[in-house]
């Protein structure tokens, strides 16, 4: 998680203080302190998803409704 790759895309990259956080209160955050990211939610346990580094997209793993993993742009 480069900041130099994804420069341009507002100056925050990741949330560490969402784990463990509403799902809702967690996408709204984002959404508010970087206007240029995506929040795409992903539920734990899905095994297949796209490896490709995207410099708008932030992924949020959930389990149930809650933030489980540091959602950061990628």
């Amino acid at each position: 998680m480069s900041s130099n790759l994804c420069s341009g895309v507002g100056n925050k990259l990741a949330w560490p203080e969402l784990v463990g956080e509403q799902v809702s209160v967690a996408v709204a955050t984002i959404h508010r302190e970087n206007s240029y990211v995506q929040p795409v939610v992903i539920p734990e346990g899905i095994p297949l998803i796209s490896l490709e580094y995207r410099c708008d997209r932030v992924r949020v793993w959930v389990e149930g409704s809650i933030v489980s993993r540091v959602p950061y742009v990628g």
